[in-house]
């Protein structure tokens, strides 16, 4: 996401950092530059024209006029300012203090509301509670059976389908049952249109009467561009928002949705769609989204991520092994899936400082699975104590893994390098060296 913004935007701030000082004409065309980046970038032209002006006035001030490094003041305020513009601060999804809290999902056809409201409800089981899907979608061919499907995957129950009904009564239906099942978050997936009309419209507002949800959220494709801001605009102004997400974002290098939607209607992005698998729902924080958009990444979002797929009793024993030099393939390979499941590794890259866009062949997805079919093509033995895998093994190595003997020469090369570097990072002292902060144990 905001590929091509992030680039024209370090192309201009490493222009102003490397001047000693800036004249009101340098900052003039600075500003110039990023409102053309900001309306490539597809953000709305009102926004657009708001936010250079603040900038501006900030940004020729005497406090970066006189200071030792005005091109930094610059990015600074141009990263607050892209912080409020996305809403300003983190704002949490908390349930409601009496379940069932009821979440009411509205969209137009294709924004990707079923998908959402199974990543909703994944999210939320993650979070310890019991979640109930609505299919309250009653004209879209199969989108009942997809819910159903996505449902079954999560072993979430499912409400809706089982007969002609009216998407209000399902609602109604679907909060009795919640009562019955012990569910305490409902999510609700309505009907979409190709277009706004005033039926899609009138069926929300009976829904939203009849079920009173905690939280009415828009779906919005961020590949819409400035189209997703009139969306907004218009169920704000039918139905009543309480804020918005966004898919796809992963898909969209320009990302003006997420620069324009707050702005507009004044709404909170409370989640970002970040791929298609149904972990892919982040939380939407706007101060860690400025910072990835200039390029200097998101390292708590890194933690966060880490902390979610590191097994914490795992690792304290994979530190004792690395201590006693016990540390085998079979670690390794372990090490690799948890680096997995953290997601895609360019995503990953991306939320290191400076790191936007980088490349590193080693480590990537068609490594990885050359590395496990390498792996699982030795012997227990041979896993255990890769010392024993000498010139005839590797070759019986290589054809059973359809790999060659210098993949797995490379492979028995990287592994000698992890365990010393492994070592060498347990063998500091608490809160020493490159990873000693960190409060997740460390990667191989």
């Amino acid at each position: 996401m905001f590929e091509a913004l992030t680039a024209k935007l370090d192309q201009i701030f490493a222009r102003l950092r490397g001047r000693g000082k800036l004249s009101e004409a340098d900052i003039k065309e600075a500003m110039r530059e990023i409102r053309l980046a900001l309306l490539e970038a597809d953000v709305n032209f009102q926004v657009v024209r708001d936010f250079v002006e603040r900038v501006r006035q900030k940004a020729v001030g005497q406090e970066v006029m006189r200071s030792l490094t005005p091109g930094q003041q610059v990015v600074k305020i141009v990263r607050d300012e892209l912080t409020a513009l996305m809403g300003g601060t983190h704002r949490p999804f908390t349930l409601a203090p009496k379940p069932p809290t009821v979440v009411l999902l509205a969209g137009l056809h294709g924004s990707g509301k079923t998908t959402t409201a199974a990543k909703l409800a994944k999210l939320v089981q993650g979070m310890g509670h019991r979640p109930l899907l609505v299919a309250a979608d009653i004209y879209r061919p199969a989108a009942t059976e997809q819910l159903r499907v996505l449902g079954a995957s999560l072993k979430v129950p499912v409400v809706g389908g089982e007969g002609p009904q009216k998407a209000v009564d399902i609602c109604r239906q679907a909060l009795h049952r919640a009562g019955e099942q012990g569910c305490d978050v409902v999510v609700i997936d309505t009907a979409g249109r190709l277009q706004i009309d005033a039926v899609l419209m009138q069926e929300l507002q009976e829904i939203k009467a009849a079920v009173s949800p905690q939280y009415t959220l828009l779906v919005v494709d961020a590949m819409t561009g400035q189209e997703a801001v009139k969306v907004a605009t218009a169920f704000e102004e039918a139905v009543g928002l309480d804020g918005v997400i966004l898919t796809k974002l992963d898909g969209d290098a320009r990302g003006g949705a997420a620069l324009s939607i707050a702005a507009v209607v004044g709404k909170p992005i409370l989640f970002v769609g970040v791929g298609e698998k149904l972990e892919a729902l982040e939380p939407f924080y706007p101060e860690r989204m400025a910072s990835r958009l200039l390029g200097m990444g998101d390292v708590l979002t890194l933690i966060e991520k880490a902390e979610q797929a590191v097994d914490r009793e795992a690792a304290a024993a994979l530190a004792q092994k690395v201590r006693q030099a016990s540390f085998t393939l079979e670690d390794f390979q372990a090490q690799l899936q948890q680096l997995k499941q953290m997601g895609p590794l360019e995503n990953l890259l991306s939320l290191l400082p400076g790191m936007k866009g980088a490349k590193l062949p080693a480590v990537s997805e068609a490594e990885f699975k050359r590395i496990e079919a390498i792996i699982n093509s030795m012997t227990p033995e041979e896993r255990r104590h890769p010392a024993i895998i000498n010139g005839s093994r590797r070759r019986r190595i290589a054809r059973g893994s359809g790999t060659s003997v210098e993949d797995v020469n490379r492979l028995l090369k990287q592994f000698a390098q992890a365990q010393k570097m492994m070592k060498a990072l347990l063998t500091q002292k608490p809160g020493k060296g490159k990873w000693g902060r960190f409060p997740f144990p460390r990667p191989f």
